[in-house]
């Protein structure tokens, strides 16, 4: 049986994560108090094989039921259940605009917290070691809605047989660091696709930017490098546990050079059976500006 429990900040996008995890096979239940983990953890032995995948998203609306989280999860651990955690983020300017536009009510205000900004610090206060101790935290400040749940799919899609996920995503530079990012490379170094007229309106998916980018001197000198740097650390994360390695590679707009790496590194851990997903976050991002 495969169990994700999701939590996060309200607003971080966990709706876009149970509608991802429904695409993906999972059996989904919003706002589950964390006391009733256990009782759907057995679930799948109860539907005669009915079920085999479920994501249970566990989160501060469940008020005062939620200090018991962590003695809940102790409950599973206890009763042999197997579980990682997933948890959303979200920069809090995002989440106040985002609550601005959906005009949605904050499950924290009160008459104690009486405005969006206030209830945004008191849940991650709240939520401070949960974020500490989850498998795989995703931040959805830089990420569209469909990005969110393409990113959520290929980490669950395959179940949570493998020791780790890796995913190799491009970024630009000028447009933020992705927060979630464990590695960071820049390759800015190398020259850019972007001032040849021809390959300026390509992407590192097209050959002839690809061609151009690993075609210089400066390329082949850093791709053994980096792979072998990637090659030693990889085995390091999994000693420590972990479920999710992200490896962000930049560049100046996350088009050209970045694309082309972030490629290269996933077709190169494909060919040693790491389980890999890529990421470009930023490709399509100049033709929506």
């Amino acid at each position: 049986m495969d169990l994700v429990i999701v939590t996060g900040m309200s607003g971080a996008g966990k709706t876009q994560a149970i509608n991802a995890l429904e695409d993906a096979g999972y059996f989904c239940v919003d706002n589950v108090p964390p006391q009733l983990l256990t009782k759907f953890a057995e679930l799948p032995a109860q539907s005669g094989g009915k079920i085999s995948k479920i994501a249970l998203v566990v989160d501060v609306r469940s008020k005062d039921m939620f200090a018991q989280y962590f003695a809940c999860l102790q409950d599973l651990t206890a009763a042999r259940f197997n579980y990682k955690t997933l948890f959303l983020d979200c920069d809090d300017k995002v989440l106040l605009t985002r609550y601005k536009e959906t005009r949605r009510r904050h499950p924290l205000l009160s008459e104690e917290v009486t405005s969006v900004e206030k209830a945004i610090d008191r849940e991650r206060e709240m939520l401070e070691s949960v974020k500490s101790h989850a498998d795989f935290v995703i931040d959805s400040s830089l990420y569209s809605a469909s990005q969110m749940k393409a990113r959520i799919r290929d980490l669950f899609s395959a179940g949570l047989g493998g020791s780790m996920v890796v995913t190799c995503t491009s970024f630009g530079f000028k447009f933020g660091l992705p927060v979630d990012a464990d590695l960071v490379f820049d390759v800015r170094c190398l020259p850019n696709p972007f001032y040849e007229k021809e390959l300026k309106d390509k992407t590192g998916l097209d050959k002839p930017v690809r061609d151009f980018v690993l075609g210089f001197p400066q390329a082949s000198g850093l791709i053994p490098r980096l792979l072998s740097l990637v090659d030693y650390l990889i085995p390091l994360y999994i000693q420590e546990g972990k479920s999710q390695l992200v490896v962000a590679i930049g560049c100046t707009g996350g088009k050209h050079r970045s694309v082309v790496f972030a490629e290269l590194l996933a077709e190169h851990l494909k060919e040693q059976d790491i389980s890999v997903n890529i990421s470009h976050r930023d490709i399509a991002t100049h033709a929506r500006r």
